[in-house]
């Protein structure tokens, strides 16, 4: 797994490329862990290039939005391939996150100005 990090004066996005599974997820848990630390107002987590996650992904980012709302973080993600939103839909964590189509729409739903 890749991510390359984006950063704007209103938000940030993690543009997320590969599987996210207990054997790669390392690289997504400690830059959260950043964003965490660096109380990242908006996050958008693009997931146009991710083609699977398992249990321990699903954690580390029920994990983040945990840490996030401490500070009043908010956090989207959006591009999610079909598979990968049917995941959400059957453990029902798209009533957690907010889930959208594009960057806009995700930006749109947490009432932020692009």
């Amino acid at each position: 797994m890749t991510i390359a990090k984006i950063s704007t004066p209103a938000f940030t996005v993690l543009e997320l490329t590969g599987e996210i599974d207990l054997h790669s997820s390392g690289p997504l848990k400690w830059e959260l862990k950043s964003c965490v630390d660096e109380r990242t107002p908006v996050l958008l987590l693009d997931f146009k290039r991710v083609g699977y996650i398992d249990s321990s992904g699903l954690a580390i980012l029920i994990g983040y939005l945990k840490e996030s709302s401490k500070f009043g973080g908010k956090l989207a993600l959006f591009g999610l391939e079909k598979k990968v939103a049917t995941l959400f839909e059957l453990v029902r964590l798209d009533q957690l996150f907010i889930i959208a189509a594009d960057q806009q729409s995700a930006l749109a739903r947490l009432g932020v100005a692009s």
